[in-house]
């Protein structure tokens, strides 16, 4: 079993991690405007691709701060607030099964037809296992402690790790404040796969435009998995600085699953919506076939000299 240290407290990095962030954020604004009409303060917006180790195509995105939430969205999207994120590393795609498959862990997957799709009905369990599973494919540093209940995250761990709700709405709205970063609903079909052109299906991961950063498949095929315990309250009493969700006050509560699916609806597919989700942890016929997931990492000091 992997064993990382446990760290409940979320983003308490160590002093030379510090100074490697303070460096990136004063090289991101050196070349970034000011905050505008978009709501994105400190951000360069350039982010770097980049390629792991094990060939897997990613995403460095800088810092920032940006305003999470609609205000014309649903309850649990309100209020709007200001977060400021560290930078990540980010999948550029959903986890494939090619992927998955890579790190010999059971795929419990509906549809296994093409390598290149996404996987999908998989427990969050599941999705942290192979965040493990990665991470020590890497020779880097696992997260989660499979050894204590609940498998708790360790955010100073440089390995990998589900996002947080925030991470993934900075990430998925790439600089601006749109429900589509690309613009109007309009446009929908030609960036997800949902509801009005899936065939019942999923599709190979990236058969769509990407959003404004390069990332795939932010707005459809499958839903993701994300760190944070679902409240729909949250959002009055979110920290300003990294979210990371509030602490558990049951055993296995739902978690929260952000972006659309194969099965969504458009309103679905806004980069504010919602869900929060029963985990499957502890469910034998687990069968919620739109749940899939992408991973984030910190990134490493040679990365950050990276952005521009």
């Amino acid at each position: 079993m992997v064993q990382a240290t446990r760290n409940r407290t979320g983003f308490l990095l160590d002093e030379a991690m510090k100074r490697l962030l303070l460096t990136a954020s004063i090289v991101a604004l050196a070349g970034c405007a000011p905050a505008g009409k978009d709501g994105v303060a400190g951000s360069a917006t350039k982010p770097v691709p980049i390629t792991s180790a094990s060939g897997i195509e990613l995403v460095l995105v800088p810092g920032g701060t940006f305003t999470m939430g609609n205000a014309g969205g649903d309850p649990d999207e309100q209020p709007e607030h200001e977060v400021t994120i560290s930078p990540i590393v980010i999948d550029k795609f959903e986890v494939t099964h090619a992927q998955f498959d890579a790190a010999q862990l059971p795929n419990p997957s509906k549809w296994k037809d093409n390598p290149r799709k996404p996987v999908n009905q998989v427990r969050w369990r599941d999705a942290k296992q192979y965040c493990n599973e990665r991470s020590l494919m890497e020779k880097l540093t696992p997260c989660y402690d499979e050894a204590v209940p609940g498998w708790p995250c360790d955010f100073s761990a440089n390995g990998y790790r589900l996002p947080t709700e925030a991470e993934w709405e900075y990430a998925a709205k790439s600089g601006t404040s749109k429900p589509y970063d690309f613009g109007d609903a309009g446009k929908l079909p030609q960036h997800a796969i949902f509801t009005d052109n899936s065939n019942q299906q999923t599709a190979p991961a990236g058969s769509m435009k990407p959003n404004g950063w390069g990332i795939f498949d932010l707005y459809g095929n499958v839903s993701e998995w994300c760190h944070d315990v679902f409240d729909p309250g949250y959002y009055a009493n979110s920290p300003s600085e990294n979210p990371t969700g509030p602490e558990p006050s049951e055993a296995n509560p739902k978690r929260v699953v952000r972006g659309g699916s194969w099965k969504a609806t458009a309103n679905m597919c806004r980069n504010t919506f919602r869900q929060g989700q029963t985990t499957g942890d502890t469910d034998a016929c687990f069968s919620t076939d739109f749940c899939g997931f992408r991973c984030v990492r910190r990134p490493s000091a040679e990365e950050l000299a990276m952005v521009p």
